[in-house]
């Protein structure tokens, strides 16, 4: 299983987070999904097929687009 954590500036309430482990959820490959409201950090464990582009384009997919 690999795991990634990605900064999210558009985290701003419980329904952010919400939003961001369901919809993470949903991909497959994935596996666990942590969103934290107050560092703003998503961590994400999966295996394939999820990828982290395929997660990123998702979070953007769904207007959190993490930072760079």
């Amino acid at each position: 299983m690999e795991s990634v954590e990605y900064s999210v500036p558009a985290i701003h309430c419980m329904h952010c987070v919400h939003t961001i482990k369901t919809e993470l959820g949903d991909l497959n490959g994935v596996k666990f999904v942590e969103a934290d409201l107050e560092t703003k950090k998503v961590d994400v464990h999966y295996d394939a097929p999820a990828t982290p582009k395929a997660i990123e384009d998702l979070l953007a997919e769904i207007n959190y687009p993490v930072e760079k």
